[in-house]
């Protein structure tokens, strides 16, 4: 349910809830020691951007974490209240940081802002600030340094597919499923039931010619989960390039794009990785950088915010970012030459957050899977809202990322859809453990993988 807005534009003050007049333990300051201003001067959230914000509520029931727990504080406009207090001067408090660790980053605030507010701006540059000025509690920093040793780096995630297909066709998965001991560690419950079930993957060369006549040179983006978990979706994507007349540049050496990173503050990480990646892509003369997974995506579309301040990286990150395209847009910006096979087959196709609110790449998906003869598309209800995979926030908070996955799963599996179809790989993972746990089923793909079925006239079931 929504706040109730008062004429004046701001939440009723008679609720207890107002961003101008809220009393101090609404905001959780009570007990606080005074102490330096949240904010420092390396790239806090720039006030005219906070003060675009009319407190008008049109944010509140697009936001995941409102909708779940309706507190004002957990919706965009309580968030940007206290962004404003720390720019007047206040602490950085555990609460406070806490309402930050909670948003999703999904930006559907900024899809439905009449304003224009820039919350993804914000909420990037209050993220900088908190994780390099507030000190975590020893096990969030363990949590943090375990995930982000290990998921920014392919080559170790690659590592864990030996043992994890043994654990998944041994039986041994089931078996620890039965006993409930995962229940005792909702962490690994959660990591555990987010791994897709594994297949070999297919070796991709590092330059693959163009079929027919070449249309043009593109890099192409391998990712970390995608390449570790999903790689199936890059030779999917590698086969549609090449068919529509691309010569697919795909460095072996190329590491993580920073999105994780980047979306969770670790602003130093994430520019180094930035730089190593344009440094891989310097010398292929690309016409366009594609990208399959949406988070991805986004991060890489503004590379040049990233390294703006760097002399060295600030041109070549602009020049760079300006060739990065989705694959849908890149298909669709080409035009098909490939012949499409029929697909019988009912689709329901999901706005990864990424694509749809941070990208505004919502029309090309569709474009694509309504040119596959016999295939009918359904939207899913309430599609602004996240599924709750958000980058690592779904392992960060297992509990109410879960009524969130629960959630899209429901509105999913209402749509009666054979087969749902989505651009990034953690909305499948977040969507299918959901199914499962709610004892359903239903078909998981990405797009790439239902062009490249039609392309190569491939039957329906092999998607199902």
């Amino acid at each position: 349910m929504t706040t109730p807005i008062s004429p004046g534009g701001g939440v009723d003050a008679t609720k207890g809830t107002h961003p101008t007049s809220a009393p101090r333990d609404v905001l959780g300051l009570v007990g606080t020691t005074p102490g330096e201003p949240a904010f420092d001067d390396h790239h806090p959230p720039r006030r005219d951007l906070v003060d675009d914000c009319v407190h008008c509520g049109f944010c509140l029931p697009t936001c995941p974490t409102y909708v779940l727990w309706g507190e004002e504080m957990d919706s965009p406009r309580g968030r940007i209240y206290l962004m404003k207090q720390g720019l007047d001067g206040e602490p950085m408090t555990d609460s406070t940081v806490e309402h930050f660790d909670r948003c999703l980053g999904c930006m559907a605030c900024v899809t439905a802002c009449p304003s224009g507010v820039q919350y993804d701006k914000l909420i990037e540059d209050t993220r900088q600030q908190v994780e390099r000025r507030h000190s975590r509690s020893p096990r969030e920093r363990a949590m943090r340094k375990a995930i982000f040793t290990l998921f920014p780096y392919p080559k170790r995630l690659r590592l864990l597919r030996g043992p994890l297909r043994a654990y998944q066709a041994s039986g041994l998965q089931r078996l620890v499923g039965h006993t409930g001991l995962l229940r005792l560690m909702p962490t690994l419950a959660t990591m555990e039931s987010l791994a897709p079930r594994l297949a070999r993957p297919e070796r991709l060369a590092e330059r693959i010619p163009a079929r027919g006549t070449r249309r043009a040179v593109v890099g192409m983006l391998t990712g970390c989960v995608q390449s570790a978990f999903f790689p199936d979706v890059n030779a999917a994507t590698a086969r549609i390039l090449a068919a529509e007349g691309c010569e697919v540049v795909i460095p072996r050496t190329q590491g993580c794009c920073g999105a994780l990173s980047v979306h969770n503050g670790r602003e130093a990480e994430a520019q180094r990785f930035a730089r190593a990646l344009i440094d891989t892509f310097d010398d292929t003369r690309l016409d366009y950088f594609v990208v399959n997974a949406a988070g991805c995506g986004s991060s890489l579309k503004e590379y040049d915010k990233l390294l703006a301040d760097d002399p060295v990286y600030a041109e070549r990150a602009a020049a760079f970012c300006a060739k990065v395209r989705d694959l849908s847009e890149i298909l669709v910006e080409l035009g098909p030459v490939a012949p499409r096979h029929p697909l019988p087959v009912t689709v329901a196709y999901h706005d990864a957050c990424h694509l749809g609110h941070a990208q505004g790449v919502r029309a090309q998906p569709r474009e694509l899977l309504r040119g596959i003869p016999e295939l009918q598309v359904c939207e899913i209800a309430d599609a602004e809202i996240c599924c709750g995979s958000a980058g690592v926030w779904n392992i960060l908070n297992p509990e109410p990322a879960q009524q969130l996955g629960d959630r899209k799963a429901r509105d999913v599996l209402a749509t009666g859809a054979q087969l749902l179809v989505t651009a990034n790989p953690g909305c499948l993972m977040q969507v299918a453990a959901s199914v499962r746990r709610l004892g359903s089923t239903i078909g998981l793909a990405h797009t790439a993988q239902v062009l490249d079925a039609s392309i190569r006239g491939l039957p329906a079931k092999d998607l199902l």
